[in-house]
């Protein structure tokens, strides 16, 4: 809507009246309005609610720079779709002060009472000072307090402790009158014999959305509280089913887009070769064991960003970063993800689909399955050239990397859908022109 009135203004600035109704109706709208949302998107400026006003200017004047250069472009290619002179300029500037005016005006929205949703936390445990922490992160949401149980210790403010005189023998009736929140968090270190159902219940009843921790962390967040869930949960949580058509979808478009980008980077493949050729002497293409769908094992393939003898006396190790090990053009090949090009022969053939979670060496993996609960969940789907962790995470090398690009790696599991896939690849795009998390 707003890219259509700028456009709007903007003919009517240049040459004094309105254009006729069928601007509407022409491509022209159209290719402005979606070229604005891409750059947008490219520009992260829906990535997230918080930030000053000063970050979020500089994002819009990037993002419509952005706008004005692929317009430009396309008006040069077909002059049959350009506005005119001037018009294409004064419809962006209309456009940067309407989006910074409605992005800004919807921040300061969420600082009025009544617009977030007030939190109340059932609990004051480890889980409950963890979602505590992360209610004060995200501006959609207000912590009301905690309530404390007998059994709770008490590892959050007390001053923020809403039972009267730290009282736990207070109804949870009356704390929800007095404090009206929206939404119930159950954030206990154990809830058997202790959790008062028949209150909670009645607030359910009453319209107070009630949620487990796991689940809460999860919306927020977009991956899994790995800490706090139970098999139980795995299994009675939505999610986590994988159905034959889900399959049959899945595999149909990795063959489509393994395909698609088989063809259009094949031209690159011999300069690629020549370069790691002239760079470093071994073979240009690096070929390693990982561990697929189910565990089974299979040979990734890539292009040589290493020297040969990378792990001569070494033995498997992650990369580091600056890794001395790694060679000119490796570093060039890295930072674009033009050494992962040769794994869309690993989709074509079946080994891996264009999303998931990345594959990891197998000696990597035994180690990770014993220190780390739910780690061999992550191998019920095939691994990915790109994934829900990788456009989430920087690069892991470490066991701690791991634990958390595998709360992102289950939550892609358990959400698992072609529109979350497609949303992967798109974000993956940012990745790439931004150069963020290569090692």
């Amino acid at each position: 809507i707003l890219s259509f009135i700028s456009l709007v203004g903007g003919f009517y600035i240049r040459l004094g009246f309105l254009p006729d109704i069928e601007l509407s109706n022409s491509p022209k709208a159209l290719i402005f309005g979606i070229t604005v949302v891409i750059s947008s998107f490219i520009s992260e400026l829906y990535r997230e609610i918080n930030g000053d006003k000063k970050k979020l200017l500089i994002k819009i004047i990037i993002s419509n720079s952005i706008t004005f250069v692929i317009i430009s472009s396309l008006y040069y290619a077909i002059p049959e779709l350009s506005l005119g002179r001037g018009i294409l300029l004064i419809s962006i500037t209309i456009f940067s002060i309407l989006q910074f005016s409605w992005h800004a005006g919807y921040r300061i929205c969420f600082n009025i009472p009544g617009i977030t949703k007030k939190v109340l936390i059932l609990g004051t445990g480890p889980v409950a000072k963890k979602i505590g922490n992360l209610i004060t992160q995200y501006a959609p949401y207000s912590l009301a307090g905690y309530v404390n149980l007998a059994t709770e210790p008490i590892l959050v403010p007390s001053e923020l402790v809403v039972n009267h005189n730290g009282s736990t023998n207070e109804p949870l009736s009356k704390i929800i009158k007095k404090y009206n929140p929206d939404k119930i968090v159950v954030s206990l270190s154990e809830r058997r014999g202790v959790m008062p159902i028949k209150e909670m219940l009645s607030c359910k009843m009453c319209g107070v959305d009630v949620v487990d921790a796991p689940t809460f962390y999860e919306q927020v967040t977009g991956k899994l509280l790995l800490e706090n869930i139970t098999p139980s949960w795995l299994i009675f949580s939505d999610g986590f089913r994988i159905t034959s058509i889900k399959k049959v979808l899945k595999r149909a478009s990795d063959i489509i887009l393994s395909l698609i980008g088989l063809i259009l980077s094949l031209p690159l493949y011999p300069v690629i070769a020549l370069a790691i050729k002239l760079d470093s002497p071994g073979p240009v293409i690096f070929k390693q064991k990982r561990v697929g769908e189910n565990e089974k094992i299979f040979v990734l393939y890539k292009f040589r960003t290493m020297r040969n003898d990378a792990e001569k006396g070494s033995g498997a190790v992650w990369a580091k970063k600056n890794d001395p090990r790694v060679t000119r053009i490796g570093k060039f090949l890295r930072k674009t993800r033009l050494d992962e090009l040769p794994q869309l022969f690993n989709v074509l053939k079946g080994d891996m689909s264009f999303v998931g979670p990345r594959p990891e060496r197998p000696e990597f993996v035994e180690k990770l399955k014993e220190i780390i609960p739910y780690y061999s969940e992550r191998h019920f789907v095939k691994p990915g050239v790109t994934g829900w962790a990788q456009v989430r995470y920087p690069y892991g090398a470490s066991v701690e990397d791991a634990v958390e690009k595998l709360r992102y790696d289950l939550f892609y599991i358990k959400n698992l859908s072609m529109f979350l896939d497609l949303y992967i690849v798109f974000e993956t795009f940012k990745v790439v022109l931004f150069g963020r998390g290569s090692r």
